[in-house]
């Protein structure tokens, strides 16, 4: 077989302008943590074309990732996450420019945010992310997020919105982020539950029981092909937009899409939110009780 760039781009013009490609084919995008939305995107992204990559990941796959991450095979269980996704997208665009890295990525962060025009935040991790936020705000790059939810969704933080941490109230902010703790790890993850609740039926579809379990550290994070799947093409969506310097897309709040009810649910205004925020947390104290 003989590749070209363009030959296996060019099922993608229609879709985009020759122009538009090329801007894809010159783009440099760094996703850290390529297990699953992350990994989701990058295979989209890679797909259309996109020519530049830093991914990064401090894993191996598990069996029970087979699940849902796109690179995880029986085949790549035991390996290392990062190196078996650049083996994949080198079997699929044999001229991409990919830089593979593991958790020195962290000490990397500034460099990294002010060399990509895109970064993704596949890690779910609040330590890394806080780094990956931090970071991106210093070198006015913008981020693509999702929520930790049963719906899929997503978000873009550009440079001037505020970040995670300051909009959600993580008790990470005006802390290093080396020095963030276990529990500011669980109380952050529990601000990002309440604002799933409040701004979304995810609690209609998913067991509240186990998602219990998880809130009081119990288990892992449980997930599901389609959504995971999903929420990564939503991000690689949002990623194309920004390359291409398209207006619209997600704001810094984003949007979940329910397909159990065929619809978008979008940030409640206010008034409403805050009752309804005050409904969820005495939810969340009856759960976990």
């Amino acid at each position: 077989m003989t590749f070209t760039y363009e030959e296996f781009s060019t099922r993608n013009i229609g879709f985009v302008t020759a122009e538009e490609q090329a801007k894809l084919r010159a783009a440099h995008v760094f996703i850290p943590g390529v297990g699953g939305m992350g990994a989701a995107c990058l295979l989209s992204l890679a797909r259309a074309g996109v020519g530049n990559f830093t991914i990064a990941d401090l894993d191996v796959f598990e069996v029970s990732n087979l699940n849902r991450q796109v690179f995880a095979f029986t085949d790549t269980v035991g390996k290392d996450k990062a190196a078996s996704a650049a083996e994949a997208l080198k079997r699929i665009n044999p001229q991409v420019n990919l830089q593979v890295l593991g958790k020195e990525w962290l000490d990397r962060v500034d460099e990294l945010a002010g060399s990509h025009a895109v970064l993704v935040n596949g890690t779910d991790d609040t330590q890394a992310s806080v780094a990956l936020y931090r970071a991106a705000k210093a070198k006015r790059v913008s981020v693509i997020d999702a929520y930790a939810s049963p719906l899929p969704s997503v978000y873009v933080v550009r440079p001037d919105d505020p970040r995670p941490e300051e909009r959600l109230g993580y008790p990470t902010q005006g802390k290093d982020w080396r020095q963030i703790t276990d529990e500011d790890r669980a109380n952050s993850f529990m601000k990002e539950l309440e604002w799933v609740l409040v701004h979304s039926s995810a609690h209609k579809h998913v067991d509240l029981g186990i998602a219990a379990e998880l809130a009081a550290g119990k288990r892992k994070r449980f997930s599901f092909a389609p959504m995971v799947i999903t929420t990564g093409n939503m991000m690689a969506y949002e990623a194309v937009r920004l390359i291409l310097g398209k207006p619209g897309g997600a704001d810094h709040r984003g949007y979940f899409y329910n397909p159990h009810d065929l619809r978008i649910e979008k940030p409640l205004p206010w008034p409403v939110s805050a009752v309804k925020l005050a409904l969820v947390r005495a939810f969340i104290r009856k759960m976990m009780a």
